[in-house]
Formats: C-alpha cells, structure tokens, sequence
C-alpha cells in the first residue's frame, strides 16, 4: 500500500474517533480492525444496548453511535483495512513502522495508534456444532433484520444473551432464551423485560446438537429432571462468552501491564512511533470510560502530527473554524 502517515489499529469507537482527529489534521490514515465491521466491542457485544456515558448524548443505541462515529471518521476518506489482523511490526530504513496484516498486506506509516480495546474478542464456540455456523448458528448479531420472521433460540445467561433476546423480540416469529444454569449473570431488570416482552426462557438445559437439513432446523435440549426434547429454531445465537487477549501485539516489544499498554502523558508507549489510547492503556489514574478513550486518542493523534512535523502546533484548532 502506499505509505500512511497515521495507523490506527482498533475501530471501536475509541479508534474512530481518532481517525476523524487524523482527518481533521490532513494525516492520511488507514483503520485496522480484525473484525469484519466497525465498532469494536460495542457491535460484537451489545449493539441494541444503551450507551449513556458520552457526554451530550443522554442515551443512544450502541449501533447508531457506531454508526454516528463511523460517519464523522469517513469525512476524511481513511482506507478501512477490515477482518484483518496486524501481524508484525518491523522498521524501514528510515526507522517508520512497517505493520504487516494477517492477509500480507503490508504499510508503512509514520505513526501506529493502537485502540484496541481489550483485545480482539473471540466467541466461546457450543461444542459439537461448528458445521453450522453460516448455516442459522451464528455468535454475533451484527443485524436485526438477517433474523426476520424466525424462530429464534439465543444460547447464555449474560447480559449480551438477554440484550440481543429483547433486541429481537420486535422483528422475530418467537425468541427463546435457553441457560444451562437456574440463575442468570445477566442483569435482573433486564431478564424481567425479556420476560414481559414474551421471550421465553428455559433453563437447566445443556444443548447436545443441532439438527436440520441445509439449515438449522431444530435444538436437541436435554433439561435437568425432564429429558431430551428438540426445540424448533430457524436461528440459533450462542451468547457464551467471549475471551480477549492482545494477539500479536503481545510480541511488539510493549511495555506492559499485564494485558494494557503503559503510556505517558502523550499516550506515546516505550516504542518509537507507537502510540495507544482508550481501554488498552494503562497509566496512574487511569478511568477506563468511553469519554476518557476518545480525549486520549486526541492527544494521541495531535502529538503524533507534531512527531511526524515538528513545525506543526500541537493544538489542531477548532472544528467550528474548518471549512
């Protein structure tokens, strides 16, 4: 690719946000993400929930503020890089960082901004039934409307299974909320919703399988002190949990703190060109909060312009003055 001046590797909101920063500046930019869409944590976990911690905003869906944030990064035209993992860091001659993808992409850019959250998030799998992924089994709930008029079996007992049952209650045929445990992680005013919202639910109930011919067709449930029954499903959403950890980046060389990123008041980390902002970092004080994330890649991005410019202030002006 052609050489970027900043790259931001993380497109949750934290990562978007800075894009927009790095537009604003005139820094060609370039968002990396491993997952397939924008949004980060907030559109694999929970992209019906409530935020109501970004200020002026008393509370908006996760996907319309994914959607909001993804609006004002693409002002600027970064080049998005997703489903795609960054693999390798390495130098070029003149000491840039050359980041290469998991798909052999390779940039070179003048700054790396890491806002990667916790790490990519990876869905705990339902044993035994990896063939039907693709075919009605999925993990993420990335649209409401793929799940139109079916028969819905949602799979946990945590808020992320709870949020999408209810989320999907207004488009699906029926919604059943299946938990092999008596009690819930998920939040009790939540489970109550799902309740008077006519989601059904079962617990002390393990799945053996999944049934059917080129789709889902059925759930094999056994249930504690009441045997094996099949469940009727034409989708089926395993909410088990997700593991996080930083990848590859664990082998750059970073300075860290258990799984964060230590980083100075600049957000600089202890490698030359390489920056980290939002839940990633860790410093004294540090508030892991949404708000907190989008004011750190700003200091971020405004320092690395001035790395990669001496001549440049460090303050990038108002928005209200721009064109």
């Amino acid at each position: 690719m052609e050489p970027a001046d900043i790259m931001i590797i993380g497109a949750g909101p934290t990562g978007l946000y800075g894009a927009y920063c790095a537009g604003f500046r005139g820094l060609r930019t370039v968002v990396v993400d491993a997952l397939p869409q924008v949004g980060g944590q907030i559109s694999a976990l929970y992209p019906e929930k409530q935020v109501r911690d970004v200020a002026g905003v008393p509370g908006v869906t996760g996907r319309a503020l994914v959607e909001a944030l993804h609006t004002q990064a693409a002002t600027y035209d970064p080049v998005w890089l997703l489903g795609r993992q960054a693999v390798e860091l390495r130098r070029s001659p003149q000491g840039r960082p050359v980041v290469r993808l998991s798909d052999d992409t390779v940039v070179e850019t003048g700054a790396v901004i890491l806002t990667a959250g916790i790490g990519t998030p990876t869905p705990r799998r339902l044993p035994g039934c990896e063939e039907w992924v693709g075919r009605g089994l999925s993990y993420f709930v990335p649209d409401l409307s793929r799940h139109t008029g079916h028969e819905v079996v949602v799979l946990g007992g945590g808020d992320s299974a709870v949020d999408w049952a209810l989320a999907l209650v207004p488009v699906a045929r029926s919604v059943t909320l299946v938990h092999r445990r008596a009690a819930f992680r998920a939040h009790a005013a939540n489970l109550d919703a799902a309740r008077a919202n006519g989601v059904d639910i079962i617990t002390d109930a393990q799945v053996l399988s999944l049934a059917g011919d080129e789709r889902v067709e059925r759930v094999h449930l056994r249930r504690r002190g009441e045997g094996d029954s099949m469940l009727a499903a034409d989708s089926v959403i395993a909410a088990l949990g997700f593991v996080s950890d930083l990848g590859p980046l664990a082998g750059w060389g970073l300075e860290l703190r258990g799984r964060s990123v230590l980083v100075n008041q600049r957000m600089r980390t202890n490698l030359p060109g390489i920056y980290a902002a939002g839940d990633l970092t860790e410093y004294d004080g540090k508030v892991r909060l949404m708000s907190v994330g989008f004011g750190e890649v700003a200091t971020a991005v405004n320092n690395a312009a001035v790395d990669l410019d001496p001549g440049l202030s460090l303050f990038p002006g108002h928005s209200t003055e721009a064109a």
